[in-house]
């Protein structure tokens, strides 16, 4: 949705920046000008304009003039209140831990960013040596089970605002179908975003951010594979999050779609 063409109160340049911040993940050793017009797809001179202004509010540093940009005290302080606002991260940590561990899985949640799912926390099984995705990493929504899960679980409203497309309604009623059968969601195997990663996904509707969330189980087909996403990995992952939301007091997210 573009809101700069539909929506008369909604600041660009606020947009813009926060876009900035956003690009930053946890293993980038600060990006460049170049990098962050990159991963922006914004104007160079557009960009100049903005981390210097985040410099200046202490959201973005930089040592010298030609040294890369790094996250501020500003944003740093930011992510922690946010973090210790969503308690119930805190509430599922340990069974997610111990998930990743017995599935050998990385377990994440992740939140709708416009069209991507962002991973804002994730748990590597010990013990495992691999390439596993980050928190501040974005795989699409259409062709993640992350993304399936949450469209899943969105309201009717929220999800026409995607001005969606009939291949995506299509996905979203499929994680429907496969939510009301089984309580988890596996990207149909022709819509997948990626032929190397295989992945489940459970929605929780998250209080603290007034929308559903995904949490997520996903690793490398050979290690996670359909047979084992369906007969064990789903089904556990999908008891781990009916236990946060009795924690919680939170009513399954399919439940709040109207």
């Amino acid at each position: 949705m573009n809101h700069s063409t539909t929506d008369r109160k909604f600041a660009n340049t606020l947009a813009r920046g926060l876009k900035v911040l956003g690009v930053f993940r946890a293993s980038d050793d600060g990006l460049t000008h170049a990098q962050i017009a990159e991963r922006t797809a914004l104007p160079k001179p557009t960009i100049s304009r903005l981390t210097y202004t985040l410099c200046e509010l202490g959201f973005l540093t930089q040592a010298s003039r030609n040294d890369r940009f790094h996250l501020g005290p500003a944003a740093i302080a930011l992510g922690s209140v946010a973090t210790i606002s969503a308690t119930f991260i805190d509430l599922i940590s340990d069974a997610m831990q111990e998930l990743a561990n017995e599935t050998g899985t990385l377990g994440l949640i992740a939140v709708r960013d416009t069209m991507r799912m962002m991973l804002v926390k994730t748990w590597r099984p010990e013990g495992t040596a691999s390439i596993w995705l980050e928190p501040g990493h974005r795989i699409p929504l259409f062709g993640s089970s992350s993304g399936q899960a949450t469209l899943a679980a969105m309201s009717d409203d929220k999800f026409a605002g995607l001005a969606p497309n009939p291949a995506l309604v299509d996905f979203r009623q499929d994680g429907y179908a496969q939510l009301i059968a089984q309580g988890f969601t596996i990207a149909p195997r022709p819509t997948r975003y990626a032929r190397t990663v295989n992945a489940v996904g459970v929605p929780f509707f998250a209080s603290e951010f007034g929308a559903p969330v995904a949490i997520s189980c996903g690793a490398l087909p050979e290690v996670l594979t359909d047979a084992r996403m369906v007969e064990e990995v789903g089904p556990a992952l999908r008891e781990v999050v009916r236990e946060l939301e009795h924690r919680t007091g939170q009513a399954p997210a399919l439940t709040r779609r109207g």
